[in-house]
């Protein structure tokens, strides 16, 4: 019987580490990146995560395990320089 080295039901494999956002360490960040996930699936984009029955049902849900589970990539703006800091 040939070995099967993942098991079935699953869901899809995990994105290569290259393919994978940032650790999200901050929560505020965490919020802010899952709403903006949560909009566009509210306009119809399409999950990038398995959707299980016994899963999230609101798409607020479903954003917040996007981000989880890093299928979701962001970049975040440049930081502003402080006023009066002289180059």
């Amino acid at each position: 019987m040939p070995h099967n080295p993942e098991p079935p039901g699953d869901g899809p494999a995990p994105a290569a580490a290259a393919d994978t956002a940032p650790l999200i360490t901050s929560r505020f960040l965490f919020v802010d990146v899952a709403a903006q996930r949560a909009k566009q699936l509210r306009r119809g984009a399409l999950p990038r995560i398995e959707r299980l029955p016994a899963g999230p049902h609101k798409l607020e849900r479903l954003a917040m395990e996007e981000v989880r589970t890093g299928a979701i990539q962001y970049t975040l703006p440049p930081t502003p320089e402080p006023r009066g800091s002289v180059r």
